[in-house]
């Protein structure tokens, strides 16, 4: 019996990988990419002396250097109908040339109503637009994203462009965990011929079930988080899926990367999913200590005296390494310089911004795109690589990777690496935000939770003026039937300055509460 060419993929793990006879490379990827997150943020400096903790908890210990904060007035549809409407206006895209719109989030304020229907107002006159709402923790952009790239790769793909947008509010109760929230969203114009792209044969994923952060209180934004169990859970999936990634780019009959690792992976780069820089940075370090690893099973002995400090640990079994602080100095200090030099202009963007759960991944590809893609001998140059990882609590995970490229048919022109580094300014964004009091990241969400419990009808309290930029979408009202209604700031709209905490963010109403 003859297997279809569907079961080719997945019968076993030789057979995982298609041939190049079988498969047609259609240069799927990411043609184009914005961001959005809010204008004002608290640094972590001065959140750690709000806190009365000790100096350095927040900034070295979490290797965080600002968190953005919003109050009442935004939510996850805002901030998706931000991305996507400037994604739309930036790049000149035609509404009626969208043929898909997928959201990842795991922020919702309807547990039946998606963002992906908010976001139709945005294509008036096309409604043959599939996709819906995924939602699970941080990773939830992922699969909307693996799912927008199969389907452009699809025999039943129509040649229209599809659009992702990953986005959250983090949002966490006041306690240990609050200085790793954020928030934001990341929007990604998909389509063949692309300037970034994907070969969907490198793509690996991991699967399990584990209750490391979950949310079972629908009245609340906030997670139940167990910190210790999270990293434990992100450094196994982590490993997982770099181990069969390594397996799979090393199948030279495919691929021709023989041994393929972090160390042998030349003119690449990786973006992590990163809650806080400093996991992002030891979880590095244990792909090294897996390619030691795997280096010695092999050869029955260390390759160099670099793996002397290593040895000890090279046949130990994993679980017993996560919680060695011995382990993490020694693994932080062999990796150290190829983190710098692989992954810190990813880490720029999330180290100002903190955590936006899904959209996490997608603004450490947009920080290096924004810091290393410019024309001018940006580095991030045409046969250049990729490497994404992604996380989500309970437990999702996957790995693939993304080259650069030139794109050669003329209607793709306007798309490429330069362009979107150019129009994403996402540096200079960053650092012209209006830094506001430590205090004002209580009061936000605070009123965010007492929204949560107010009920309908509910009118937001933040001001606008002055704190949303022009083009940003925000919440006029929630009327009694539980409804949402939007409006935008027009994008010709001045925005006077406000001076760095001469006024409060928080109106006097929230102030006098609190």
């Amino acid at each position: 019996k003859i297997a279809s060419p569907a079961s080719i993929f997945y019968l076993t793990h030789k057979q995982k990988i298609m041939t190049q006879d079988t498969y047609i490379n259609h240069k799927i990827g990411i043609l184009a990419i914005e961001t959005y997150t809010s204008h004002q943020y608290v640094l972590q400096s001065e959140l750690e002396t709000h806190e009365h903790v000790s100096p350095g908890k927040f900034t070295i210990g979490l290797g965080q250097k600002g968190i953005a904060l919003t109050g009442d007035r935004e939510d996850i549809n805002s901030i998706c109908l931000t991305a996507v409407h400037n994604l739309l206006e930036k790049y000149d895209i035609d509404v009626t040339d969208v043929g898909r719109v997928e959201v990842g989030t795991e922020t919702l304020v309807d547990k039946s109503k998606s963002t992906k229907t908010v976001l139709m107002d945005l294509f008036p006159n096309n409604t043959d637009i599939e996709g819906a709402t995924i939602v699970n923790a941080c990773y939830g952009g992922t699969a909307a994203l693996l799912n927008a790239f199969l389907w452009c790769d699809s025999n039943a793909y129509n040649g229209k462009y599809a659009i992702v947008v990953a986005g959250d509010i983090a949002a966490y109760d006041k306690g240990p965990a609050r200085p790793t929230g954020g928030m934001g969203a990341v929007a990604l114009l998909i389509g063949r011929d692309a300037p970034l792209t994907i070969d969907l044969r490198q793509r690996v994923t991991h699967a399990s079930h584990v209750w490391d952060f979950y949310k079972p209180d629908p009245s609340k934004e906030t997670p139940v988080v167990d910190g210790v169990l999270s990293q434990v859970c992100y450094y196994q999936a982590l490993e997982d899926v770099y181990t069969r990634f390594c397996d799979v780019m090393s199948s030279g009959d495919v691929f021709g990367l023989k041994d393929y690792g972090v160390d042998t992976a030349k003119d690449t780069y990786f973006c992590f999913h990163a809650p806080y820089n400093k996991l992002v940075q030891k979880s590095f370090g244990r792909l090294c200590f897996l390619d030691a690893r795997r280096r010695f099973h092999s050869t029955t002995a260390a390759d160099d005296e670099e793996d002397d400090e290593l040895k000890p640990y090279l046949t130990k079994p994993l679980e017993e390494t996560y919680t060695d602080k011995t382990l993490e100095k020694i693994l932080k200090n062999k990796s150290s310089t190829m983190f710098h030099e692989k992954m810190k202009d990813a880490n720029y963007a999330g180290q100002w911004i903190g955590n936006t759960y899904t959209g996490s991944v997608f603004f450490g590809l947009a920080s290096l795109i924004d810091r290393l893609g410019g024309g001018d001998g940006g580095d991030l140059s045409v046969g250049k690589s990729i490497v994404m990882f992604s996380y989500g609590s309970g437990a999702l995970a996957s790995m693939y990777r993304l080259q650069v490229r030139e794109t050669t048919t003329s209607k793709h022109a306007k798309f490429s690496i330069p362009k979107m580094s150019s129009t994403l300014q996402l540096t200079q964004r960053l650092e012209s935000r209006q830094k506001v009091a430590a205090n004002e990241l209580d009061l936000a969400l605070n009123t965010r939770a007492e929204m949560h419990h107010v009920g309908a009808p509910y009118t937001p309290v933040y001001p606008t003026e002055g704190r949303l930029l022009p083009g940003t979408y925000y919440l006029k009202e929630i009327d009694g039937q539980w409804r949402r209604f939007y409006e935008r700031i027009s994008v010709d709209a001045d925005f006077p300055v406000v001076k760095e905490e001469d006024v409060p963010l928080a109106p006097l109403s929230v102030l006098e509460k609190n």
